[in-house]
């Protein structure tokens, strides 16, 4: 990123795009150059939001429609694994170790975070570990080629990534990046902690308070943006995240939630057969799940925190495997 940001820094009319794809250019794939969509788009970007529309579309001659990204994103959602192949995908015993390897490198940035946010170490370990693996695969696809194909010939999600697509624009101006440098996953996530423009605008941070905020390369900017993430979504500092639940009787499947907003409390749980060794309160109000694990079936409380969690990836699976990283993480370096 600071490569991108000295390019960039180099012509002096990039806040407007004005000048910026002026130089000459290489051979490109012109899937969107005529493109009635882009130039809706980008009549809307010039009149709305201050972008020079003649150097978009300049911009958008380069960029390419990936055919890969939309075979990604179109996956049949009954391939979706069970938690018992889900789970050890993301807790391995290289993941633990490496994490725990990630903790003590950048152990002042964790501690300051959660002194600042009151999200734990072992938690924003966990997400960066789950996304990237601590920075190692952090996405190959040019962002502005996986947004355009999605915004511009993915019909089913077309508005959220039309709307990424600004949001990486007015990032790109705002960071003084060259857009078409910055690479992320197929969806347009990125960095260490995989963040969609929208969320980087919203939450992103300069923890290291050098001027910039760098996701891409930057590991402490990356714990203080999640950091910060999890705050502004309502992270409750010192609770705990779920709760194994035991159950019996025949109205243990009324209890489950439909999707992740809590559909019961605790108290009303417990008339339908759900207990937990845990002591909750009945009034606080639980996500109840049920995950198909190697020896059988396992049932969950998701709590206050677990909701948090799947704020940043709308996943139960998701949530319990940051869950349970974050736990082992916890145990491993407590072991050191």
């Amino acid at each position: 990123m600071h490569i991108l940001r000295g390019w960039a820094a180099r012509h002096a009319s990039w806040l407007g795009f004005a000048g910026l794809f002026g130089l000459a250019q290489p051979a490109f794939a012109a899937e969107y150059e005529n493109s009635p969509q882009v130039a809706e788009f980008v009549a809307e970007m010039t009149r709305d939001y201050g972008f020079a529309g003649e150097q978009l579309l300049e911009l958008f001659a380069q960029v390419e429609r990936k055919q890969a990204i939309l075979d990604a994103i179109s996956r049949p959602a009954e391939k979706v694994k069970p938690w018992s192949a889900y789970r050890p995908i993301f807790i391995t015993e290289a993941r633990v170790a490496r994490g725990v390897e990630f903790w003590k490198q950048h152990q002042a940035a964790l501690t300051r975070a959660e002194q600042e946010y009151g999200v734990p170490p072992q938690v924003i370990v966990a997400i960066i570990g789950v996304e990237t693996f601590y920075g190692g695969n952090t996405g190959s696809y040019r962002v502005a080629d996986a947004l355009s194909t999605l915004a511009f010939d993915y019909p089913p999600r077309a508005p959220f990534f039309r709307k990424e697509l600004r949001e990486f624009l007015m990032l790109a101006r705002e960071e003084q990046v060259d857009p078409l440098g910055v690479k992320g996953s197929y969806a347009g996530a990125m960095g260490l902690p995989q963040f969609m423009p929208s969320s980087f605008r919203a939450y992103a941070v300069d923890f290291d308070g050098d001027g910039r905020i760098n996701i891409w390369s930057n590991p402490v900017d990356a714990i203080g943006s999640v950091a910060s993430y999890f705050k502004r979504h309502g992270w409750q500092p010192g609770e705990p995240v779920a709760s194994a639940a035991r159950v019996e009787g025949e109205q243990v499947e009324q209890g489950l939630s439909p999707g992740l907003d809590p559909l019961h409390n605790v108290g009303e749980l417990r008339r339908l057969g759900w207990t937990s060794a845990d002591a909750l309160d009945d009034e606080l109000p639980v996500t109840a799940f049920r995950l198909d694990g190697a020896e059988g079936p396992e049932y969950w409380l998701g709590l206050p925190n677990f909701f948090v969690i799947t704020r940043y990836n709308r996943s139960v699976m998701y949530a319990m495997a940051v869950n349970q990283l974050a736990e082992l993480l916890a145990d491993a370096r407590g072991a050191q």
